[in-house]
């Protein structure tokens, strides 16, 4: 223990060397100096906050009840002292009884009932003094009031004649007087006495031992340090603190028709009364005034909340989702976790995305549906180049002719068409009427049947989560992609855990968060976790809450079911019961813990407080249902395609047609004009004989008429 000795310095002097102090790590601390001066430091050491945990600090003067040390009663910081009146002993009783019964008029303050050390010192002092002329006058010594006065002034001065009997006279004194025993050593100091060893504790100071010159220390009290003075907790009625905060602690609707304890409901009132019930206690809940967790105050170091409740022994024990931590670990006690969790991300949960006309093409990337047509494509043209160079793929002439004079098929089957045809009907896995017959050939159609098989065995195999699940694209995935944007803000609760988790955090990606949040515009940090989420819910999705994974998880649950978390936890932490230090309260409820978490009784009550009263349902049942089912909306795509290739089908069909129509005219024109000739000429008609008139004779005997053959017949007339 290092000593401090502060001698003439103003208050401004206290603080400069308190904070040298504490850069250098000194908790030990021995103030030794007048009352009057040791006041103004202990007003100075709290004002700095080192009167909390950890600090110990020895008040090296002889009165530690006189000083106002209430403030430094509920800081937690280790402090003792010495006291030389001993209020207990029959002389100071007696002292104090007289003292009270003198005229308040004629001795003011005599009511007031304080005895200070340097009273009892002055009394004891006059008491010697008076003992010692007692002394002298049974021995007949008479003073002479004049002696030599002008020795006095001689230089150098000489000693009053008649001091040295009265100094003898005054070491030969032993009394008991309100300081207990006083007598004196050969050199004048006291000696054999007996000082008090005094400890500050929450409801009050305690003498714990006492100091002699012969024995030295002695400790007398086997309670040290604040312990609790019972030691014992069953059949005891315990002060338990908490807070508000659901699902842990909520008030019970209509709670006037309650009383008591039954006001309450919640995780951790049900795990109050199951730790009760083990230990053997009966206890009262009292709600925290200020409504924090606890938090030291930077300024004053006082903290707050619930771990100032147990600091300043307002409450024996802490039953709330108080989180551990090292800085909150120094000044109580922990039992082990009843729950893990971690810091976790809430941001609105976005709108469930309508799947598309063509949302069957989702199982596979849209980069790999333009490789698979790149494929095909390919494939086919390797597959003729192959069948043109390939001898194999080749007809005869004679196996070209069809049988019986039938139409010759062509001497090479793999066109481009066929072999785009080929290519297509092992893609749908349907096959195709022609197959390859070189070697090359059925290579080229090995390895595309192989590569068909994979694709279309990847894509079964993701098309039915595709089709089935509707899916929610989330901006935000994790811590990570939270730090890489700025669109989103985020935040914190403004005092508690999570927050300084981050500011006292190492790590990348965290550290950059934490420079984000502290000077982020507007103002990201929240009071409570209620605004935090009623934050994200007005913010249409542009921010996003940093709290605690468990808390996350129950307000998803609730309506309007609007919250979602996201991505992992980003640490990994407990929340324990918490007890003032040295409480014999902290083993029972540790094995409580332990056996309740054995027992599984702490899984059942999680699961009996978020989900079984959960408002927005779960992945089982009905859900499940629900997505195992496609909707039209699903697979419209699908009989749009079949739609469009019967449409495209009869167009291409009709253009055939009249293609081939108009073609075939064209043909039957031309052979009707190479087999149809036109008619010959007539042949020119025989000559003609004139029978008519007078002297005309028929060589033949025959008489004519014109238009008339010889035969009597009608001829062609010309």
């Amino acid at each position: 223990m290092s000593a401090l000795s502060v001698e003439n310095l103003n208050d401004e002097g206290y603080r400069q060397l308190l904070d040298e102090l504490d850069q250098r790590k000194e908790r030990n601390i021995v103030l030794d100096c007048e009352p009057e001066r040791l006041e103004a430091i202990v007003a100075q050491v709290i004002s700095v906050g080192k009167h909390v945990h950890g600090f110990h600090y020895i008040l090296a003067h002889l009165g530690f009840t006189d000083i106002d040390l209430e403030k430094f009663q509920y800081g937690g910081a280790n402090v003792s002292g010495f006291q030389i009146v001993d209020y207990n002993h029959p002389l100071v009783v007696n002292f104090m009884q007289r003292w009270n019964k003198l005229d308040e008029r004629e001795y003011p303050g005599s009511d007031s009932r304080i005895l200070k050390y340097t009273t009892a010192l002055t009394y004891d002092a006059i008491h010697v003094i008076a003992e010692a002329f007692q002394k002298l006058r049974e021995q007949k010594f008479e003073l002479d009031r004049k002696g030599n006065v002008g020795e006095c002034l001689a230089n150098p001065p000489v000693p009053w004649s008649l001091g040295i009997d009265i100094e003898r006279a005054l070491r030969l004194v032993k009394v008991e007087g309100l300081t207990k025993n006083i007598q004196f050593n050969k050199q004048g100091k006291r000696t054999n006495f007996t000082l008090g060893v005094m400890e500050l504790r929450a409801n009050g100071t305690k003498m714990i031992g006492h100091w002699t010159e012969k024995d030295n220390l002695t400790i007398t009290s086997d309670d040290l340090h604040g312990g609790n003075e019972s030691g014992i907790v069953h059949n005891k009625t315990i002060r338990v603190i908490t807070i508000l905060d659901a699902p842990y602690v909520m008030y019970r609707k209509n709670r006037e028709l309650y009383q008591g304890n039954d006001q309450l409901e919640g995780y951790c009132v049900d795990l109050g009364k199951e730790i009760a019930k083990h230990v053997g206690f009966t206890y009262e809940w009292s709600i925290v005034e200020d409504g924090m967790y606890g938090a030291r105050n930077p300024n004053t170091r006082i903290w707050n909340g619930m771990v100032g409740e147990l600091v300043y022994n307002r409450s024996d024990i802490a039953i709330a989702p108080l989180t551990i931590s090292l800085v909150r670990e120094e000044v109580i006690d922990f039992s082990k976790p009843f729950m893990s969790l971690g810091i976790s991300i809430m941001i609105k949960k976005p709108q469930k995305s309508k799947p598309g006309v063509f949302s069957f093409l989702d199982p596979l990337a849209y980069e790999i549906w333009m490789c698979i047509i790149f494929a095909y494509i390919g494939v086919s043209v390797v597959l003729f180049l192959v069948s043109r160079f390939s001898p194999y793929e080749w007809q005869r002439d004679d196996e070209a002719e069809g049988e019986n004079g039938g139409v010759a098929e062509p001497p090479n089957e793999f066109g481009i068409f066929n072999s785009l045809w080929f290519s297509l009907g092992a893609f749908m896995q349907q096959g195709c009427e022609i197959s390859p017959r070189s070697l090359s050939g059925r290579i080229v159609g090995g390895v595309w049947w192989f590569f068909t098989l994979i694709i279309i065995s990847s894509y079964t195999a993701n098309l039915a989560a595709f089709l089935t699940v509707e899916r929610m694209v989330s901006p935000i995935e994790s811590s990570d992609d939270l730090a890489k944007q700025t669109e989103i803000a985020y935040g914190t609760v403004d005092s508690g855990s999570t927050k300084e988790f981050f500011r006292r955090s190492k790590i990348a990606v965290y550290e950059k968060m934490w420079n984000y949040m502290k000077s982020a515009e507007p103002w990201v940090f929240v009071k409570t976790n209620a605004l935090g989420v009623a934050r994200v819910r007005k913010s249409k999705g542009k921010y996003a809450f940093l709290l605690e994974s468990t808390t996350n998880e129950y307000i998803e649950q609730r309506k309007p079911c609007d919250t979602m978390k996201v991505g992992g936890n980003l640490d990994s932490k407990g929340y324990g019961i918490g007890t003032p230090k040295k409480s014999p309260l902290r083993m029972e409820v540790n094995l409580a813990v332990l056996k309740l978490n054995e027992q599984g009784l702490l899984d059942k009550l999680k699961n009996k407080w978020w989900y079984d009263k959960g408002e927005c349902g779960s992945s089982g049942g009905d859900s499940k249902d629900k997505t195992s089912a496609l909707s039209l909306s699903n697979v419209a795509g699908v009989f749009y395609i079949l739609v469009g290739g019967l449409g495209l089908a009869m167009l291409v069909a009709l253009i055939e047609f009249c293609y081939k129509s108009r073609s075939e005219a064209r043909r039957m024109k031309l052979l009707a004009q190479t087999l149809i000739k036109p008619p010959a000429p007539p042949p020119p008609p025989p000559p003609q004989y004139n029978t008519g008139g007078t002297g005309g004779q028929n060589p033949v005997g025959f008489t004519y008429k014109e238009g008339y053959n010889v035969y009597g017949t009608e001829t062609m007339k010309i």
